[in-house]
């Protein structure tokens, strides 16, 4: 069994989707063994399309939740639907202890995606730390400082929206 834990942006423009989401099953089917068991935290954009990937795969899916009020509080209306359909196909979902989603929540939930994990991939464009705590350089940082191998995929096509 290989545990793959997933950071990324979530402002990823829609014309993204497509080459992510062929860079992820790509990589993912390469990575892939008997037991495949993909982490996340089903955040809009790199998360979602990771977490679809490896379901498509015949993976296994484990969530992990930031806080009690991050559906209502944080998920935007638009992707409801697939974030219940996700986590409804979970084989396990953790909801962290955190009664609402912020800064504290979501860096208790990276740091909980990473461990017992055998590697990170990170759809990435490789900038800076925003500063605003549980980001994805934040991650990559994290993981890489733990010795767990990293895939940074991004893929020819691939941009953000900047919000």
């Amino acid at each position: 069994m290989v545990t793959i834990a997933v950071t990324g942006h979530m402002d990823l423009a829609a014309e993204a989707a497509g080459p992510v989401r062929a860079a992820l099953r790509e990589l993912l089917a390469g990575l892939r063994d008997d037991a495949l068991v993909g982490r996340s935290c089903l955040a809009r954009g790199a998360d979602t399309l990771f977490a679809e990937e490896v379901l498509s795969l015949g993976g296994r899916l484990s969530v992990i939740i930031p806080s009690r009020d991050y559906r209502d509080a944080v998920v935007h209306p638009a992707d409801l639907a697939a974030f219940d359909a996700l986590r409804g196909s979970a084989a396990d979902v953790l909801v962290m202890p955190y009664e609402h989603a912020g800064r504290a929540a979501y860096e208790a939930a990276n740091h909980r995606l990473l461990r017992g994990a055998d590697r990170l991939v990170a759809v990435w464009d490789g900038s800076a730390p925003t500063g605003r705590g549980g980001g994805t350089a934040d991650t990559v940082a994290a993981a890489r400082s733990a010795g767990l191998a990293v895939d940074v995929v991004w893929p020819a096509g691939a941009f953000r929206t900047g919000g």
